[in-house]
C-alpha cells in the first residue's frame, strides 16, 4: 500500500502563515501570488502543497471561511444578504449566493429567514458596522502602514 503524501515539517509553519492570513484577512480579494510569497514557495508548490495538507485548495478554503462569516452575519445581524455578500469579500451577489448553496445547502436568504423565525435577536446593521465586526478595506489598510511612513517629512522615525 501506498503512503498518503506528506509535506516535509518546516514546510507546515509557511503553510499555516499563509493560512492565517486567509483567516485574518478573508474580505480581501484573493492573490495567489502573495500568499505563496508568505509560504516562501512558488505559486504551484504552493497549491500542491497546500492542497496535500489540508485536502483543499486555497480557493476553496477560503470560500469556506467566507461563507463561515456569512452565516454568522446572517444569523446574528439585521444586514441584507447583498451587504453581507459585500462585507464576506463577495464583489458580485451571484457567486456569493451559488458558493453559499454549494457549501450550506440552501440559499443565503433561505438560511436568514429561518433564523429569524427562530425569534432569535438580531444585531443591527449600523452596529456591526460601527462595532468593527465587519472589516473595512481602509481599516486594514491604515493599520499595516508603518508608523515612519505616517510621520510627517522631515520627523525623525521612532
Amino acid at each position: 500500500m501506498s503512503q498518503p503524501r506528506r509535506v516535509p515539517g518546516d514546510v507546515l509553519v509557511h503553510l499555516r502563515r499563509a493560512r492565517d492570513h486567509l483567516d485574518r484577512h478573508f474580505a480581501e480579494p484573493f492573490d495567489l501570488d502573495h500568499l505563496a510569497a508568505l509560504a516562501g514557495m512558488s505559486r504551484f508548490h504552493f497549491i500542491r502543497s497546500f492542497a496535500i495538507t489540508y485536502r483543499t485548495t486555497p480557493a476553496a478554503y477560503l470560500a469556506e471561511r467566507r461563507v463561515e462569516r456569512a452565516q454568522d452575519l446572517l444569523r446574528a445581524a439585521n444586514l441584507t444578504v447583498t451587504e453581507v455578500c459585500h462585507a464576506v469579500g463577495y464583489s458580485s451577489l451571484g457567486s456569493f449566493s451559488s458558493k453559499f448553496r454549494e457549501i450550506v445547502g440552501e440559499s443565503p436568504s433561505d438560511f436568514q429567514r429561518r433564523y429569524a423565525a427562530a425569534g432569535n435577536p438580531r444585531i443591527p446593521g449600523c452596529y456591526v458596522f460601527m462595532a468593527g465586526l465587519v472589516e473595512r478595506a481602509e481599516r486594514v489598510e491604515r493599520s499595516e502602514r508603518t508608523a515612519t511612513q505616517e510621520k510627517p517629512d522631515g520627523a525623525p522615525p521612532s
